[in-house]
């Protein structure tokens, strides 16, 4: 199905959801109306039937090439910023293009291929698995406009990049390789064809318990957000939610059987 006209959204019969940013003609940059059709396509697969995995990918010669240049200067001096304004719970709009992918219920697995600077790699980020090709153009690219990185970047590169190193990409903003993202930790995997991979990889995940999978999804938050008591007792819920249920028992059962498991969807 066509979510708007800037982003695609096509669910397959096993539940992978290929959302796609089509304005392949400017390298999906970002605009006013790129913005507002990722929020779109990101709240409506947070109620999507059927849905068990997603793979990101952009049209054309870039994943996303970061703020539409054209909008730049747009406002007048002076003026008062709206940004500290929450508009999406704990994001403002821009942080939301990219944090959309990490509060979606579902693994996200970007594809990023091309040109993957500024926003793009924040939005990038927001994924849980980035596939990426070697020779991929990647930046934290803000400091180049003399502006700092403000699409949740700095929340989403916890964990991902050692502190020393991500200061000198933000501050140099120098490029760097897919294959270098790959050493740095921006990158999971690297791959000729990232969306063949990526959605290869998405059909694994698809094949498992999709309650497990979104529980194990809302663990990862946890553990990156909460102390150590607050953990162990989210894992308990989560596994007490989960234990006995018909999925899980389809699970063992199809594992001991050697047959492929059916699933009821969440």
């Amino acid at each position: 199905m066509q979510a708007n006209d800037r982003v695609s959204i096509d669910l397959g019969a096993n539940g992978v959801a290929q959302v796609r940013f089509t304005r392949g003609d400017k390298m999906n940059a970002l605009d006013p109306a790129q913005f507002e059709a990722i929020l779109e396509a990101g709240e409506s697969l947070r109620t999507m039937k059927g849905l068990r995995a997603v793979v990101l990918s952009g049209e054309g010669r870039a994943f996303c090439a970061g703020l539409d240049l054209s909008n730049f200067g747009s406002a007048p001096a002076g003026e008062p910023s709206p940004l500290a304004d929450r508009t999406h719970g704990n994001a403002n709009r821009a942080q939301e293009a990219a944090m959309t992918w990490r509060k979606c219920p579902v693994p996200v697995i970007a594809a990023i291929h091309g040109v993957c600077f500024g926003g793009g790699l924040q939005i990038a980020s927001g994924a849980d698995i980035r596939v990426v090709h070697p020779d991929t153009r990647m930046a934290v690219m803000e400091m180049k406009w003399g502006l700092v990185p403000d699409m949740g970047g700095y929340a989403l590169w916890r964990g991902l990049v050692r502190d020393d190193v991500l200061r000198e990409l933000t501050y140099t903003n120098r490029e760097f390789t897919g294959a270098e993202a790959k050493e740095l930790g921006l990158a999971t995997i690297l791959e000729d064809d990232p969306h063949a991979r990526a959605t290869a990889l998405a059909e694994t995940i698809a094949a498992k318990n999709p309650e497990a999978i979104r529980g194990a999804k809302r663990l990862f938050k946890v553990m990156h957000e909460e102390g150590e008591d607050a953990i162990l007792m989210a894992e308990s819920v989560e596994q007490d939610a989960i234990m006995r249920q018909p999925n899980q028992i389809e699970a063992v059962m199809s594992e001991m059987q050697k047959r492929a498991p059916n699933f009821t969807d969440v």
